[in-house]
């Protein structure tokens, strides 16, 4: 069932475990989580449908900040060497060169991320292949029956399943949307190589509203210039469908301003498309068992807030409040609630909905208060714009190589 050997199952394995903490999904969070409380010396079962973790499109950039979420939590040998460091940001705004940023971004795949976390567990927690058919909670012991018909019973259930529904439902919580198809994120990548195309990293925000986008990203990942599109637009609809056919001709089109730059748009392999639903669970307090990452909510990665979300989540779980569970008997809801009300946690959660509302107002919003900041803000940055044309008036034209 995993990647050990027969001599060395564990019980879980071979039939029936009893740990601390039962952890159900064995992506970012439940796989740090897994980690994290493993070096503190509980006994952990981590359980998710698949050894390796699929490829899959989802956050593949993370900024300075973020990184830092993984150093405090002692992950950083483990996250460095799978991210690819990248310094030098253009910014274009208006459909010209707005700002040179020199932070520290990181991009990464993130199945090759999860998969590269996995094999750093420690020893003691392998991943235990299997679906969940069964489910018991309570205040004092927690029972999974695996469809394996391995049997796990813990302490203390921690739910890190992502968008998933199945365990959801097993458990009787439910999903509740706040705002269906809220966005659509667009990944690809080009044909160009990092050293041929003239950026190391691009940012290019649209010009016009009723393009619906919000910005698109360009970005290394090892040999690879990866793009990642935000906008608000349906799976579904005509506009999506042709940007499926004929990528290069609508990115040309739209943002002809870093064409050339990047290849003139040139893709290499498929276009991946991924809907973003703003949901929140419900019924979620209760006995013996708690929600994070995205199994608890959902925000927009166009802001790009999702990352530290979860890993508040990770290290507010794993250093506040399951060892102070673990201090006195039992495991009601009651005492659960005290994560859902810490307010490192709820404020991350607000600010991270807040922020994925405000980005697809800002964006389209089309009342007259939205149409009135877009106007301000697009005035302030023509005028930094024109002021740093005059200061530069007279003098040579930087090369590409001197930008870079």
């Amino acid at each position: 069932m995993t990647s050990i050997k027969d001599s060395e199952m564990t019980g879980a394995e071979a039939g029936q475990a009893e740990v601390d903490v039962a952890i159900v999904g064995a992506g970012l969070a439940g796989t740090t989580l897994a980690t994290l409380l493993a070096r503190a010396g509980r006994k952990v079962a981590l359980i998710d449908p698949h050894q390796t973790h699929p490829d899959e499109f989802r956050a593949e950039k993370i900024g300075t900040g973020q990184g830092r979420l993984f150093e405090k939590l002692g992950l950083n040998s483990i996250v460095l060497p799978l991210l690819t460091p990248m310094d030098d940001i253009h910014v274009f705004r208006l459909g010209q060169l707005f700002s040179r940023d020199r932070r520290v971004e990181y991009g990464f795949s993130y199945g090759a991320l999860i998969n590269g976390l996995r094999a750093a567990l420690p020893p003691q927690v392998p991943v235990t292949v299997g679906k969940v058919a069964e489910i018991t909670t309570g205040p004092d012991k927690q029972r999974l029956v695996l469809n394996t018909g391995a049997i796990i019973e813990a302490r203390l259930l921690v739910v890190a399943t992502g968008h998933s529904e199945a365990v959801r439902r097993a458990i009787g919580v439910r999903r509740v949307e706040i705002s269906k198809a809220h966005s659509l994120s667009i990944g690809f990548d080009l044909a160009v190589s990092p050293s041929e195309c003239t950026y190391q990293t691009v940012t290019c925000f649209a010009r016009r509203p009723e393009d619906r986008i919000a910005y698109i990203s360009v970005f290394p990942i090892k040999g690879t210039m990866r793009a990642n599109m935000f906008g608000y637009r349906q799976a579904g609809e005509a506009w999506t469908k042709a940007f499926r056919q004929d990528p290069q001709k609508m990115l040309c089109e739209m943002m002809p301003e870093i064409a050339a730059q990047c290849g003139n748009f040139k893709i290499s392999g498929p276009v991946e498309i991924r809907p973003i639903d703003l949901t929140r669970t419900e019924g979620h307090r209760r006995d013996g068992v708690v929600f994070i990452g995205d199994a608890f909510c959902t925000t927009c990665p166009t802001p790009g807030v999702g990352i530290a979300r979860v890993m508040t989540d990770v290290d507010q779980l794993h250093s506040v409040h399951i060892p102070r569970w673990f201090e006195t008997p039992g495991m009601a809801a009651d005492k659960i609630s005290a994560f859902y009300d810490d307010p490192v946690k709820a404020a991350t959660d607000e600010d991270g909905m807040r922020a994925s509302q405000y980005a697809r107002a800002i964006t389209i919003g089309t009342g007259l208060e939205w149409r009135v900041r877009r106007l301000r803000n697009n005035t302030a940055r023509q005028l930094m714009i024109i002021g740093r044309k005059m200061r530069n008036f007279g003098q040579r034209p930087a090369t590409v190589a001197e930008m870079q």
